[in-house]
């Protein structure tokens, strides 16, 4: 009897969480000609519902990106993962500085914003469970430095 009441509980846990994720509004025709504004060229589109805003996943010149928009349509950042190599001179200049120089780099983001602003996230991570969430300004400077639990 008590495995049966674990069972059950266990599948009603399951479809719970199942549903919780499914989307409940759905994607505005101004959204996506936004996107197709900004994109023209984009390759194998697909969206999902961020509870505030709508993340368009895509292809573009064979880099894997992201964007984000407001349900209005309006454009909030994109995103791509590049080489450490890649990243600007005053950018690998910073991190060399800080004090995060010693640190393993993991991943490497590039963050493009409104008004042309480009700004790059670096996973760096040193022993154990010791990693950081790090943003740079496309000047070098260190913005942010955050534990996380992954990249």
């Amino acid at each position: 009897m008590k495995k049966l009441l674990y069972l059950m509980l266990i599948t009603g846990t399951f479809l719970m969480a199942t549903a919780a994720n499914a989307q409940f509004r759905k994607l505005s025709g101004v959204v996506t000609d936004s996107f197709n504004q900004k994109y023209p060229s984009a390759k194998t589109v697909s969206w999902e519902d961020k509870v505030s805003s709508w993340q368009a996943s895509f292809l573009l010149d064979g880099d894997k990106y992201t964007a984000r928009y407001t349900s209005k349509g309006e454009w909030l950042g994109s995103e791509k993962k590049i080489d450490q190599e890649k990243l600007p001179g005053a950018v690998r200049d910073g991190l060399s500085k800080s004090k995060y120089a010693d640190w393993d780099v993991k991943t490497v983001v590039i963050h493009y914003l409104p008004e042309g602003k480009e700004q790059f996230g670096i996973g760096v991570f040193k022993k154990g469970l010791n990693k950081k969430s790090l943003l740079f300004s496309s000047e070098g400077q260190l913005l942010k430095d955050n534990y996380t639990l992954w990249f």
